[in-house]
């Protein structure tokens, strides 16, 4: 066990794994790592109190899908399920954590399953809301040196010989293949246009290129737009209701942050519980003859 490791200081909260490996939950269920996240640190959890930065970094030390509900944690952690509750309350106010469901496809079939985000980096409501609607930037990679374009030109002497091309040749038709690609083709397209039917001998490969590159370029496609759906939503760390993200402040919908709720009014025409009665009463008299009327 992980004992003295987890009440470290904050300023090192990384703790080692126990002996055992930590149980994982059902397939599709457990700890996801959300996106967008900055290199690990010794720093990461510093801002946190002692126990709930050891928690953090054990936490962040699991592989996705791991099984992180208070009661099997328990059995893994040195604390109580209590404590064990209140430090991830104190995660997700502090923006490193937020529960939720999402929409798996799971043998041809869509299941909501439930999720717990966590985040190395500490996250705003704001940049939660941007999560849950799929919204999110895409993390950030290194930059390729070489365009798809210059590959493909690079490569091209594996298919026919006698294109084989030099580095200066790739570099100056580059922006042609690029306009290509711009334009909806595909590598397979672009190899039949440049190689199908040479002449023999080809005296000059890159002059053959740079020729079908520009009679051959394709017209402009115009792809229809396609708008990402992203099936998930967030609920409250407090009661579990779900609810829209931008509502769940700090993770907490508005009555566990201690805002009073108006009773809702109901769909057009709802009578009010006090005139239930009389608006019967009414009802009653309607429906009686005439001649019975009093």
């Amino acid at each position: 066990m992980a004992a003295s490791q987890l009440s470290a200081a904050p300023c090192a909260p990384h703790v080692s794994l126990p002996t055992l490996p930590h149980p994982m939950a059902n397939p599709g269920y457990g700890k996801r790592s959300a996106p967008s996240q900055l290199p690990g640190t010794d720093r990461d959890f510093a801002h946190l109190p002692p126990r709930e930065a050891s928690i953090a970094a054990y936490i962040d030390q699991l592989p996705d899908g791991a099984d992180i509900s208070v009661k099997t944690m328990a059995k893994v952690l040195p604390y109580g399920q209590c404590a064990l509750r209140t430090a991830l309350n104190r995660l997700q106010d502090a923006g490193h954590l937020r529960r939720g469901s999402e929409c798996v496809a799971h043998d041809e079939v869509l299941l909501w399953v439930t999720r717990t985000f966590f985040s190395r980096t500490a996250r705003d409501d704001e940049w939660w809301a941007a999560f849950a609607r799929g919204d999110v930037p895409p993390e950030q990679r290194q930059r390729v040196t070489r365009s798809r374009a210059f590959v493909l030109l690079a490569a091209l002497g594996r298919t026919a010989p006698t294109l084989t091309l030099s580095a200066a040749d790739c570099a100056a038709l580059e922006s042609q293949v690029t306009t290509w690609f711009e334009r909806g083709a595909t590598e397979v397209e672009l190899l039949h246009a440049l190689t199908d039917g040479l002449p023999t001998p080809v005296h000059h490969a890159a002059a053959l290129v740079r020729r079908r590159l520009t009679d051959k370029m394709p017209p402009e496609r115009v792809a229809p737009a396609q708008q990402r759906t992203v099936l998930r939503t967030l609920e409250c760390g407090e009661c579990r209701a779900p609810g829209h993200a931008e509502a769940l402040i700090g993770g907490r919908c508005g009555p566990c942050r201690g805002n009073s709720v108006d009773t809702p009014a109901g769909p057009a025409g709802t009578v009010p519980p006090t005139g239930v009665r009389s608006r019967m009463s009414e009802v009653r008299a309607a429906m009686t003859p005439r001649s019975e009327r009093r």
